[in-house]
C-alpha cells in the first residue's frame, strides 16, 4: 500500500513541529516542505533529508495532504492555493484572520470535496479528551492560558494566539449559546493586545472565565470547571486532570488560635498521554483518506473564530488594539 505523502508549508516554530511528527506517523511519507526562508528551510531539508522548495506551488504536485503553518494573514491566500491543486489541508489555527475568508476556505474544499482540518492541537490533549466525557452540565469554567512574550507570535494578538485554544474547547463543554461577553485587555509589547481576560456567559446559564496573557514569567495552562457535585482541574501541560468531590471546610477555635481545615476526595483520572500533535495528524489523515469521506469545519469550529474575533473589535473598540 502507498504511503500518504505529505508536505509542510512554512516551517517556522509550529511548522517544523508538524514536519516532526509526520515522520512519526508509518503510514506516511514526509515529501517535501516550503518556505519562503532559506536558512530555516536549508536546516530542515538537512534534518530530514526532503525536498526543500521556497515556492510552495512546487511542492503541491507532490503530495495528498499538506499542512499551513504560514502568518495568519496569508492562511486564505495560501489555503485557497492548497485546496485549487487537489490537496488535503490542515491549517493552523486560527483559520483565516476574518469570518468571510475562513467561510470561503470552507465552501471551497466542500465544493472540491477535499478535507479541511482545523489545527487546534488542545482537542488532541489526553486530559482534554477525558475531561469532555467527565463534564455533563458546566456551572462555571476557568481557564488560564499565560506565559512569557516570544518574538514569533508577533502578528496575532494573545486572543487569536492563545485564548482561540479555550474558546474552541469551553464552547465544546458547555454546549451552550453565547448569550453575552465582557471583555477587557492591555497591550504592551505589540500594539495587537498582550493580555486580555475575557467572560462569556451561556444561555444555559454557565459563565467562563477566560484568562490570557503574554506578560506572565511563567508558563502556565490550567482549566478548571465547576459542576454541582464535583470540580475538575486540568493542567494542560502535564496532561493531568484530578476531580474533587464532596468538599468539606470547618472553622476550629483553639485558646490561641483560630484555625481552618479543607478537605475533598480526590480522584486523580488516568490520561493516555501521547503526543497531540501526532495524535492530531493522524485523525486529519484518516478524514482525509478514509472511506468515511473528507470533512471540513462545522459550525462550532467557525463559532470558536467568531467568538474570538468579536472579543478583539470589543479590545479595539475600548483602544486596547489597533
Amino acid at each position: 500500500m502507498r504511503k500518504v505523502r505529505a508536505g509542510v508549508i512554512g516551517v517556522g516554530h509550529m511548522g517544523q513541529y508538524h514536519a516532526g511528527a509526520y515522520m512519526e506517523l508509518p503510514y506516511v511519507e514526509l515529501v517535501g516542505v516550503a518556505d519562503v526562508d532559506e536558512n530555516r528551510l536549508d536546516n530542515i531539508t538537512q534534518h530530514y533529508e526532503v525536498k526543500g522548495f521556497t515556492d510552495f506551488h512546487q511542492l503541491l504536485p507532490l503530495v495528498d495532504v499538506v499542512t499551513v503553518a504560514v502568518p495568519t494573514q496569508l492562511h486564505y491566500s495560501v489555503g485557497k492555493e492548497v485546496l485549487n491543486a487537489g490537496v488535503h489541508l490542515l491549517m493552523e489555527k486560527p483559520i483565516a484572520p476574518t469570518m468571510e475568508e475562513a467561510i470561503a476556505l470552507t465552501e471551497l474544499a466542500k465544493s472540491k470535496g477535499l478535507t479541511l482540518h482545523l489545527g487546534h492541537v488542545e482537542r488532541f490533549n489526553g486530559a482534554v479528551q477525558e475531561l469532555t466525557k467527565i463534564v455533563t452540565n458546566p456551572l462555571l469554567v476557568e481557564s488560564r492560558r499565560l506565559g512569557p512574550f516570544v518574538k514569533r507570535v508577533a502578528d496575532d494578538g494573545v486572543v487569536l494566539d492563545l485564548m482561540i485554544h479555550d474558546i474552541d474547547i469551553i464552547l465544546r463543554l458547555v454546549n451552550s449559546k453565547v448569550e453575552r461577553i465582557t471583555a477587557s485587555g492591555t497591550s504592551f509589547y505589540t500594539k495587537k493586545g498582550d493580555a486580555a481576560v475575557v467572560t462569556l456567559y451561556f444561555e444555559s446559564g454557565c459563565v467562563a472565565s477566560i484568562t490570557a496573557s503574554r506578560l506572565t514569567q511563567n508558563k502556565i495552562r490550567t482549566m478548571a470547571v465547576s459542576e454541582k457535585d464535583f470540580y475538575v482541574f486540568l493542567n494542560f501541560t502535564e496532561q493531568d486532570l484530578h476531580i474533587h468531590r464532596d468538599a468539606f471546610s470547618e472553622a476550629i477555635r483553639t485558646p490561641k488560635e483560630l484555625r481552618y481545615r479543607q478537605s475533598s476526595i480526590i480522584e486523580q483520572v488516568f490520561v493516555h498521554k501521547e503526543n497531540p500533535l501526532k495524535q492530531e495528524l493522524a485523525h486529519f489523515i484518516e478524514a482525509a483518506m478514509g472511506d468515511s469521506g473528507p470533512s471540513v469545519p462545522t459550525e462550532l469550529d467557525l463559532e470558536s473564530l467568531r467568538i474570538a474575533l468579536a472579543v478583539e473589535d470589543m479590545l479595539r473598540e475600548q483602544g486596547v488594539i489597533e
